[in-house]
């Protein structure tokens, strides 16, 4: 019987240990970042793709074109009107002057085609915050909505006179007028009545329409002519001496506004809150009237007044004759 031969030994490490298996699966490392050959053509090719075509030098990586915001345009060359019926009144009435449309989502949907309207003519509208809103139109009482535009057109002074001539018309003319929420108001009166147009006087610098005024007439502006001067009793003058009546409201006067026949056409003129007509204006007047009241109060705001003189004022017009065809 033969003895049992003792199994081979394995080799033995440096170290005294059995090496470690290998995976006969694993495939042979690559070696790192092997070298490739240049080429010249493709190097040639990429330094001409970042050279500028025409003058040939070396052109820096593309940015992309600055965003312009809504605020950028709100500068000294613009109007910012405020208010929401005021700013759709806008678009209705003069679109081709707006330049930038800036709302807060509250209004989003209600505005709806306003927002379509920016958007097919590239027009900027931005949706912003109620404080970045507040910023733009510089008082909270933005109601969601502002728009800029291009500055509001005047008609000078000097062809007013044609313009009622023509239609046999009438204006309000406020003298030195100064609280925006009555000027508002008497120019929504103005517009829902259909008045011509609106002569603003106060001394120089020009006196322009408060944007308060503007929001508290509820689009009314966009419907009237507006006309100012820096000197109402001259304004006045000139305008008498091409026919137009003038006529004064004055709280002191004997003669009742109610049912008076205005003539055509006139210009009816409403004085400042605590002072009424200055004495240069009321000198100017043709006629003067007032609204009896009961004498609990000695007279009505101006705003008031104006919206009952109106009704008077329009109501005597004559209406427009209608050609047989």
């Amino acid at each position: 019987m033969n003895p049992r031969r003792p199994p081979p030994s394995r080799p033995q490490s440096p170290a005294g240990r059995a090496p470690e298996r290998t995976d006969r699966n694993a495939r042979p490392a690559r070696p790192e970042n092997p070298a490739r050959p240049e080429n010249p053509a493709r190097n040639e090719r990429n330094e001409r793709s970042d050279r500028n075509d025409r003058g040939g030098r070396p052109m820096g990586p593309r940015v992309a074109p600055p965003r312009v915001t809504v605020t950028e345009h709100a500068t000294g060359d613009t109007e910012v009107v405020f208010g929401l019926r005021a700013g759709l009144a806008v678009q209705a009435a003069r679109a081709e002057s707006i330049v930038a449309i800036a709302y807060e989502n509250a209004v989003r949907d209600e505005i709806g085609p306003l927002r379509a309207w920016a958007a097919g003519r590239g027009v900027p509208c931005e949706e912003m915050a109620p404080r970045a809103l507040e910023a733009l139109a510089g008082t909270a009482h933005h109601e969601g909505l502002c728009v800029t535009t291009k500055p509001r057109v005047w008609m000078p002074a000097s062809s007013l006179a044609d313009r009622l001539l023509a239609t046999r018309g009438v204006a309000l003319a406020l003298d030195r007028v100064r609280n925006p929420y009555n000027i508002g108001a008497i120019l929504r009166s103005a517009a829902f009545f259909g008045v011509d147009a609106v002569l603003l006087g106060a001394p120089a610098p020009h006196p322009a329409l408060p944007p308060d005024a503007v929001r508290v007439a509820e689009g009314g502006v966009e419907h009237l002519t507006c006309v100012r001067t820096t000197d109402l009793a001259d304004t006045l003058m000139r305008l008498q001496a091409k026919g137009i009546r003038v006529v004064g409201a004055d709280g002191a006067s004997k003669q009742s506004a109610l049912g008076y026949a205005f003539a055509r056409p006139t210009v009816l003129v409403l004085g400042n809150e605590r002072e009424g007509l200055s004495e240069r204006v009321a000198a100017r007047c043709d006629a003067r009237v007032a609204i009896p009241g009961s004498g609990a109060v000695e007279s009505l705001n101006v705003a008031v007044a104006a919206g009952v003189m109106i009704a008077e004022l329009v109501r005597a017009k004559p209406a427009t004759k209608v050609q047989p065809r």
